[in-house]
């Protein structure tokens, strides 16, 4: 199936072969003639299957069918609302790209900047507004955006916007957008809480599902290697250096934690960059830059990374901390193997990890392999196995005046929790 047989215009089209795209994913086949009717949209798809074309084209589409004037208003058409900086950073750079031929302005909402900037785009007039909800709330409150012509809203990330604590502020969003517009909500999960939200945004939504039941990509291997919490650094290191060698996403589970992986891995000579929600958002942004080009070879990240980045050819995704829902883990190894191409996702687990390491094993239809690295095996591992007999043929040693000798040394707990590592 091509592009024009989905309902898009010859322009879109001819753009998209400009870009390099031959042929539609299935969620934007399964999505973009439903946009394009104007009914409400409820679609479930894993990151990395091409939702903000499935979403982007026909809301580009429309906005230049329906004759809005890019002059003579500066009131946005469209507006796309994400969970973090980086996807809507994201998402602005993809909607410009496909409307760029008809001039189309897409301006990007977030917080961790100045306000002026954003202010100024604003005046000078967005066809579609890209924007994280708590600082949309703020330019709302500025009265420095208008959202009463707003035609098509935009839940990107739907899940991951309710995990973070977007509700009461999506609310507020909603009483300032036209109760006739068009609602198009996506998801890589569809959990009662989403659909608690669907029935709350959306009218008589039409479904999409596209998740495989599988949902991580089949072309993902996973593996473990168990170590002591103080081993993790040593790991890490033995892990980013053994081939084939390439670039690398390492998620911690605390922000001060990336920040010491971070420092012992550029201490240890291998280029690395951290992100996480105390760095700046100029930071961020360059980070992510040097590590797309190659400056970088390492990114170390909390999960503010897990969902909405787009790195091609990403080899590898190291877990030097599990993360405490195992839902999350398929967010994070999803920034590997995306598009077909073979991924490795590796975790670093302790033993107070063990109970998060099941969870993530009942999650996946893929097996998790368990290799312990020669030097690093947990102290469980390298204790002598219990023998309940063996107390009773032990002969108490003797002191040199007869007293019990010295008692043996007792290994340290194994697997305290540690979110430095």
């Amino acid at each position: 199936m091509s592009f024009s047989e989905l309902g898009l215009a010859s322009s879109l089209c001819t753009r998209l072969v400009e870009m390099g795209y031959a042929e539609p994913t299935p969620v934007q086949a399964a999505s973009i003639p439903l946009v394009l009717r104007g009914a409400d949209l409820v679609a479930r798809a894993q990151t990395g299957t091409g939702k903000t074309a499935a979403f982007g084209l026909p809301m580009v589409q429309r906005l230049l069918s329906s004759g809005h004037g890019r002059r003579t208003t500066s009131k946005p058409f469209g507006l796309v609302l994400v969970p973090t900086r980086e996807l809507a950073l994201q998402v602005q750079g993809a909607l410009a790209q496909y409307g760029a031929p008809a001039g189309l302005r897409v301006a990007h909402v977030f917080g961790g900047v100045p306000m002026s900037a954003q202010v100024r785009s604003l005046k000078q007039g967005a066809d579609i507004v890209v924007a994280t909800p708590g600082r949309l709330i703020d330019h709302l409150q500025r009265r420095t955006i208008d959202l009463s012509a707003v035609a098509i809203l935009v839940l990107d990330e739907a899940d991951r916007m309710l995990d973070m604590g977007f509700l009461p502020p999506l609310r507020r969003i909603l009483l300032a957008v036209p109760p006739s517009r068009q609602t198009l909500l996506f998801s890589a999960t569809l959990s009662a809480a989403v659909a608690r939200l669907s029935t709350e945004f959306t009218r008589d939504p039409l479904r999409v599902d596209v998740s495989p039941a599988n949902p991580v990509a089949p072309t993902i291997t996973h593996r473990m290697h168990p170590v002591d919490t103080g081993g993790k650094r040593a790991l890490l290191l033995h892990v980013l250096t053994q081939r084939p060698v390439g670039q690398a996403l390492v998620f911690c589970r605390t922000k001060r934690g990336a920040d010491r992986v971070g420092e012992h891995l550029n201490s240890a000579g291998i280029r690395a960059a951290v992100i996480h929600g105390n760095k700046t958002q100029g930071a961020r942004t360059s980070s992510l830059a040097d590590f797309r080009n190659g400056r970088i070879s390492v990114l170390v990240a909390t999960d503010i990374a897990a969902r909405g980045l787009d790195i091609a050819q990403l080899p590898l995704v190291v877990n030097y901390d599990l993360p405490l829902v195992a839902e999350d883990y398929v967010h994070r190894v999803g920034r590997t193997g995306r598009a077909g191409a073979a991924g490795r996702a590796i975790s670093l687990v302790t033993t107070a990890e063990r109970p998060l390491l099941r969870d993530i094993e009942r999650l996946l239809s893929a097996p998790v392999e368990h290799v312990s690295i020669a030097g690093f095996e947990t102290s469980a591992a390298r204790e002598p196995r219990h023998d309940p007999g063996a107390a009773a043929r032990r002969v108490p040693r003797r002191g040199f005046f007869g007293a019990r000798g010295p008692r043996p040394t007792r290994h340290p707990r194994a697997g305290r929790a540690s979110y430095a590592g």
